[in-house]
């Protein structure tokens, strides 16, 4: 059974920087982690998509968070992390690391991490 536990959330004024990290656990012998990401809940609002980073190729941002947050992450520790800088309090949200668990090239599921709450505000 595949674990993320976040860390990272907290208070933070307009403009201010954190730094999320989620790490992945229990993949089991021949499987791997794929496709890992961020995606942020508002209170009222949907789920949206923050930032991914797939095991190989380019990252995607949502439009709303470009040139300001950086996902990168640390395959050898199934790790992924979230630089979020000039944080606006529209960036308050529940913050949600997801992963997909593959074997081979095939996705089998993806899970979700606990949430960490990130609030921007003076």
């Amino acid at each position: 059974q595949v674990q993320l536990v976040e860390s990272g959330g907290g208070l933070v004024q307009p403009g201010g920087s954190l730094r999320l990290s989620c790490a992945a656990s229990g993949t089991g012998s021949g499987f791997s982690i794929g496709t890992m990401g961020w995606y942020r809940q508002a209170p009222g609002k949907q789920r949206e998509l923050v930032a991914i980073s797939p095991s190989t190729g380019s990252t995607n941002y949502a439009d709303s968070v470009k040139g300001r947050f950086t996902i990168s992450r640390d395959n050898a520790k199934n790790t992924v992390f979230l630089e979020m800088n000039s944080l606006k309090p529209e960036d308050t949200a529940v913050y949600y690391c997801n992963a997909d668990l593959m074997s081979g090239r095939i996705r089998l599921r993806s899970y979700w991490g606990q949430g960490t709450q990130v609030t921007v505000s003076s």
